[in-house]
């Protein structure tokens, strides 16, 4: 059943515990990184047709994190936009390490 969240700030807890899994955190942050880089690979080169990759990259390292190790679906299945937010926040803090 889904449930039904009225803000971020209520739906990153959600957000995180279903990414408890180590190997499914960092796989989101390799999928990330990639985003990042061919983002800004396509643009520094004008080779924007590179730009099509951002989200196989993202999305692919992602769920297979989610598939095979945290064992569950991505929330982006439910909550496509609020779980977007929540792999840049989750991004930053485990760039910033504040989380693992």
């Amino acid at each position: 059943m889904k449930k039904e969240f009225t803000s971020f700030k209520e739906f990153y807890p959600y957000y995180l515990e279903e990414h408890s899994n180590i190997v499914c955190r960092v796989l989101h942050y390799i999928g990330t990184t990639l985003v990042l880089l061919v983002l800004g690979y396509s643009i520094f080169t004008a080779q924007y047709k590179f730009i099509a990759l951002a989200p196989l990259c993202g999305y692919g390292f992602a769920w297979i994190g989610h598939f095979f190790f945290e064992k569950n679906k991505p929330a982006t299945f439910k909550y496509p936009l609020y779980s977007f937010m929540g792999d840049w926040v989750m991004y930053f803090e485990m760039l910033t390490l504040k989380r693992k």
